[in-house]
């Protein structure tokens, strides 16, 4: 299978890339590296380019025939999103329609969209299903749900096949320490609480601990995002076999608390993590679990690595790689 990869030598991209180097899948990634690595990118083709260089975009689909076209090179932090709109609805919704036409222009039909779960805004009820209510409170999530709405009406006009699949917390390294998250600046927790435990980071900041959660701090969903990849490979299969578009939201189904996560970073670390508590972040909600339950049901997903401690364990690998202090030696 041919496969282009847009934003490989990202954090998810890059797992994706490799996995799909492993299935035997003739990878080509193009990236513009403005957040990507290119030592990254393990195998296949490279490509340095951005999806607003159209005439690019285009001689990459005309030396190339595909099968089909992964995205992962949208911006994601919702902070920056909500400081610099523009940029977000530039890169993740005008360089994504820039995209799909030119697969459209090239007959490419097949196409799996890196989703994210704020399109659908402050929860309703948990845990969160496909039939939830979209309605985001941030431009990032908006973007992202435009470009799901987009790509229904391309369907229907056009037969662009397409997956999306909406993530919660990616979280976790390669199994075998050779990929892991390298985002600067680090935003995610359980990075930044390994941070703390390998020195690099002076604490981790708690914002909050009165929640309506068992121990006062706030519950999320983190995936393994070697199961996420995993699910990207199964969703690819899916549309191979001829499946009509779909959407699923992809999280273990369990939650685990801010205070969970660094309680087992210090239980896998044997590290001390200082920590400092912090008042509440604007629009955190108290709790965001995935129902995963049809991705599991369609595209026969199950998350091989659903213990927090595995996804810590992994994360913790690759962190000692980046810092390799005596203390965590």
């Amino acid at each position: 299978m041919n496969v282009l990869v847009i934003g490989g030598a990202g954090y998810i991209g890059s797992h994706m890339v490799a996995e799909l180097g492993a299935g035997g899948s003739n990878v080509v990634t193009l990236d513009n590296l403005s957040t990507g690595f290119q030592d990254a990118v393990l195998c296949g083709e490279f490509i340095q380019g951005d999806l607003a260089d159209v005439s690019r975009l285009h001689r990459v689909l005309e030396s190339h025939r595909f099968d089909a076209v992964m995205h992962f090179a949208s911006f994601t932090q919702v902070g920056e999103s909500m400081r610099d709109p523009i940029a977000y609805y530039r890169n993740n919704l005008v360089n994504t329609l820039n995209l799909l036409d030119v697969l459209v222009d090239h007959g490419v039909n097949r196409f799996i969209f890196s989703s994210t779960a704020a399109i659908f805004g402050e929860p309703m009820y948990v845990p969160i299903d496909e039939g939830h209510a979209c309605h985001p409170i941030n431009p990032y999530g908006r973007t992202k749900l435009m470009v799901e709405q987009a790509l229904a009406d391309y369907d229907r006009a056009y037969g662009l096949k397409s997956i999306c699949l909406r993530y919660f917390n990616a979280a976790g390294a390669h199994p075998d320490g050779i990929l892991g998250e390298r985002h600067e600046p680090e935003t995610h927790l359980i990075p930044l609480v390994l941070q703390a435990a390998s020195g690099r980071r002076p604490h981790i900041s708690v914002f909050g601990r009165d929640y309506d959660t068992p121990d006062g701090t706030c519950i999320r969903d983190y995936i393994h995002v070697a199961d996420l990849c995993e699910a990207h490979w199964l969703a690819l299969q899916r549309l191979m076999e001829g499946a009509e578009s779909a959407a699923y939201n992809l999280g273990n189904g369990n939650g685990f608390s801010v205070q969970e996560v660094i309680d087992t970073v210090k239980r896998v670390t044997g590290c001390h993590v200082p920590v400092v508590d912090a008042a509440r972040r604007p629009g955190d909600p108290a709790r965001l679990v995935a129902d995963s339950s049809m991705a599991r049901r369609e595209l026969g997903w199950t998350p091989k690595y659903p213990d927090l401690e595995d996804i810590v364990a992994h994360a913790w690998q690759f962190e000692r790689t980046r810092a390799p202090l005596a203390s965590v030696a």
